[in-house]
């Protein structure tokens, strides 16, 4: 077991790699020289991974992890855990905006009895209409669930080695990495950090993912949208009540109303209210339905030990993508069999 590891999702970030490797290494030079990096390239098809191969060639404390397609951040990330062998474990986006240079900070307040140490940012660097957006989804997703979950934490973070095992118990295939750690409910704190422009190129979320991520938070939290539905559509019944009592009450005492566009009316509330909810039940039975498959959350194709250019006679920079059962440390969530 090393001391720290360093876990990273890459997809998008090949211009962000050598920079990132080597501020990591000055940044963790002042905690302990006992440390790994772990990059996990979730199928960037951007060259990340020769990139990340040129990096590791000359580097023992730097290791890889590519999945056989694009599985997603969250997922990657749970590669990486899945991979470590620190007593602590950094994560951190591939893009820079986290600041390398935060984790030593990270890393002494867990030293104080933290088993989880998050990170808000103080300012966002992000356009005003994904600054709404953030904070409208959050506002409805803690609306939801009935918790307090700040907009802005980031992904940022350090965790202890008990925290990481108990990640990994987690069989949820819709899944987001900071909601499971706050799930968890170990010892943890809190600090504030000043992001960076990104290093270069731009986010790899476009207005679709970020709908994808905002549902699967919602859905991953709690089922109270099931009983929303059922609330309003006790409403609408009610309302429907009511629509058809005036009617009849105007066709004996008063002039019926001319022609259809009251009948109209109500079966276009009452119709799309119902499609609005099998939407919604659809949305849970596609999650149950994903779940009960029993697929693995992710499948990994290659492993690469760094420095393998130092090493004689080595027979190339990939190893084995299948670890044999007992030489396993835990249960590896996305373990080829």
């Amino acid at each position: 077991m090393t001391e720290l590891s360093v876990v990273v999702p890459v997809f998008g970030c090949r211009g962000c790699l050598r920079e990132l490797h080597r501020r990591l290494h000055e940044s963790l030079a002042e905690i302990t020289g006992d440390l790994e990096l772990i990059f996990v390239d979730d199928r960037s098809a951007d060259g990340s991974w020769d990139e990340l191969l040129e990096i590791a060639a000359d580097d023992p404390a730097t290791r890889l992890v590519r999945l056989s397609r694009n599985f997603g951040q969250h997922r990657a990330i749970t590669a990486g855990l899945a991979e470590s062998k620190g007593r602590w474990v950094a994560v951190m986006d591939c893009d820079l905006e986290d600041r390398p240079e935060e984790i030593p900070r990270l890393y002494a307040k867990a030293q104080e009895g933290n088993d989880v140490v998050l990170t808000l940012r103080r300012r966002s660097n992000q356009s005003p209409f994904r600054r709404w957006a953030g904070r409208t989804y959050r506002w409805f997703a803690n609306l939801l669930a009935g918790t307090d979950i700040d907009p802005r934490y980031r992904n940022l973070s350090v965790i202890s080695r008990d925290v990481v095992d108990e990640f990994l118990r987690f069989r949820d295939h819709e899944r987001q990495y900071l909601l499971i750690l706050l799930w968890l409910g170990f010892e943890h704190a809190t600090l504030e950090v000043d992001p960076d422009p990104r290093h270069i190129g731009h986010s790899s979320y476009n207005v679709r993912g970020l709908f994808k991520v905002a549902a699967e938070g919602i859905l991953f939290q709690t089922t109270k949208l099931l009983r929303w539905v059922i609330y309003t559509g006790f409403v609408v019944v009610a309302i429907g009540a009511v629509l058809a009592l005036l009617l009849v009450y105007n066709y004996l005492v008063r002039e019926p109303p001319p022609g259809w566009t009251s009948l109209a009316v109500i079966v276009l509330i009452i119709g799309g209210f119902m499609i609005a909810s099998l939407g919604v039940l659809g949305l849970y039975i596609e999650r149950i339905f994903n779940q009960v498959k029993g697929r693995p959350l992710y499948v990994v194709d290659k492993r690469v030990e760094g420095g393998y250019a130092a090493k004689p006679g080595s027979a190339g920079p990939e190893v084995p993508a299948v670890i044999p059962e007992a030489d396993r440390p835990h249960d590896e969530p996305g373990a080829r069999v």
